[in-house]
């Protein structure tokens, strides 16, 4: 099932999300979360941008053939936790399902270790770092409430408040099934 991607201005963006429960089956979300990612082209997507304040996050870097560390980096993550963000902060222009059509710099740790929990509920705690740590960040934040134009200066903010604004009225144009907000 391919579900609407929540749009920037919904409340579940801004909530730090919560646990899910041990053991409960999330076979056939994370499918869809999948299917709905790989309609909207993106190579992430958090529970809280299909409108789900639950901590799981799926990536799939795979499609990016210009980074070939990449290729294998298909995965859920369920309940996850950053227990360490370290090495030098390097920018690199972000943008979100949930904020079509807008991408800006932002500036991320290089390597990132994580806990969480596969869609089998295996343990695991693992580093990565470059883009598979920016893609693990940028994911993490929308569990966390938070998203990447917060990263961004006041006057990069008051600059797109605009474009925001017609977001959460849903007026932008997307290849993908959205839900806005604000859309009358």
């Amino acid at each position: 099932m391919i579900y609407p991607i929540v749009m920037y201005g919904d409340a579940v963006l801004r909530k730090r999300a919560s646990d899910i429960e041990k053991g409960t089956d999330l076979t056939q979300l994370i499918a869809d979360m999948f299917e709905t990612m790989h309609e909207a082209n993106g190579i992430g997507l958090a529970a809280p941008q299909i409108g789900k304040s639950i901590r799981l996050f799926i990536v799939d870097g795979t499609s990016l053939e210009d980074e070939p560390t990449l290729k294998d980096f298909k995965k859920a993550f369920v309940n996850p936790q950053i227990i360490d963000e370290h090495g030098e902060e390097w920018g690199f222009e972000e943008g979100c399902l949930s904020i079509p059509n807008i991408r800006e710099e932002v500036l991320r740790k290089k390597t990132v270790r994580i806990k969480y929990f596969d869609e089998n509920w295996n343990a695991f705690e693992e580093e990565f770092d470059g883009m598979k740590a920016r893609i693990i960040q940028h994911e993490y934040d929308h569990i966390e409430g938070k998203l990447f134009i917060d990263y961004l200066s006041p006057l990069k903010k008051r600059m797109l408040k605009g474009k925001l604004a017609n977001i959460s009225k849903g007026d932008v144009d997307t290849e993908y099934r959205i839900a806005a907000p604000l859309k009358k």
